[in-house]
């Protein structure tokens, strides 16, 4: 009997909505190492929109820049946009990969081939992305505020007070300007990472240098991570200025994403598509690994307080 109860505990597999909180928590958790990068990253995408000069020569430059006239604790603006994203994107994402993919299972009695996988994961991010909008927009708008001349400074407080604002200034369906490009990215990411970071791993793993650890997971990921930022990059500059643009007397300073993308070509050069590379691709990698970490812990302390010994490999 004794044996039974052993054995149905170590079956015991986690709820799916524990499992989608973990999702978004985990990614919160890696968020709070993360959130200068995408700062660093937002500003440089955004330098040179209607300035004359270059505004940043490095992300070394920004950081260096933001310290000085902003103080340290201005690396963090946005964090809690950065947060609600998480909690909106992420989770959104995970649930509805889980559910397309169990469907899936259930329907076709097998276990989904790569491109299945491939199909799966740029759907959910693509519904994620709709729905984490709003915090993404927030998000773009909070961390390029510092660079603002103090009379053009939106001043939100927080991503709530940034969220109520544009829908009582603007309109609440400016709460999903860039939508579209931001779903692009989105389908861009997933595509990329899914069809990389597995291929990565597997030949690390056959290398015989690397076991199955976070130390193969940090690399497939860094590498993974390479081919994600070359790929998604363009979409994401476009997507960062269209959240990011005024509307002066009525008139918006782009017509849409065509029109920043040629501006762009014309005024900045093809390569300033991939503006804010660095700290784009060094945020990557080490928010999917810290993202791993903390949802492996996740799973291991609600185990132990369900009382279970034989945790599951996620």
């Amino acid at each position: 009997m004794a044996s039974t109860t052993s054995d149905k505990k170590s079956a015991v597999a986690v709820p799916k909505a524990i499992k989608f909180i973990f999702g978004g928590g985990a990614g919160m958790a890696a968020t709070l190492f993360v959130q200068p990068l995408d700062l660093i990253k937002n500003r440089m995408q955004l330098s040179s929109v209607g300035e004359k000069t270059k505004a940043y020569k490095s992300s070394l430059d920004v950081i260096v820049k933001i310290v000085r006239n902003e103080g340290v604790t201005a690396l963090y603006n946005g964090l809690s946009a950065g947060m609600l994203r998480q909690a909106t994107y992420t989770t959104t994402r995970l649930g509805v990969y889980s559910t397309i993919f169990e469907r899936f299972v259930e329907h076709k009695g097998k276990q989904p081939t790569f491109f299945n996988k491939c199909a799966i994961g740029i759907t959910a991010g693509a519904v994620g992305a709709f729905v984490g909008t709003p915090a993404e927009l927030a998000l773009i708008r909070m961390t390029a505020d510092g660079s603002l001349p103090a009379a053009e400074r939106r001043g939100y407080t927080n991503v709530f007070n940034a969220l109520a604002r544009i829908t009582r200034e603007e309109g609440v369906f400016t709460l999903w300007r860039g939508c579209l490009p931001t779903i692009g990215r989105a389908m861009v990411v997933n595509a990329a990472q899914l069809a990389t970071y597995s291929q990565a791993k597997q030949v690390l793993l056959n290398s015989g240098y690397f076991k199955d650890s976070i130390g193969c997971h940090f690399v497939s990921s860094m590498i993974s991570g390479l081919t994600t930022t070359a790929a998604s990059m363009p979409v994401d500059i476009i997507k960062t200025r269209l959240q990011n643009m005024k509307v002066i007397d009525g008139k918006p300073e782009f017509s849409g994403a065509v029109d920043i993308f040629m501006k762009v070509l014309r005024n900045e050069g093809f390569f300033s598509l991939w503006k804010g590379f660095t700290p784009y691709y060094a945020r990557i990698g080490p928010h999917t690994v810290l993202t791993f970490i903390f949802l492996e812990q996740m799973n291991r302390a609600y185990f132990k307080y369900r009382g279970i010994d034989n945790v599951p490999q996620l």
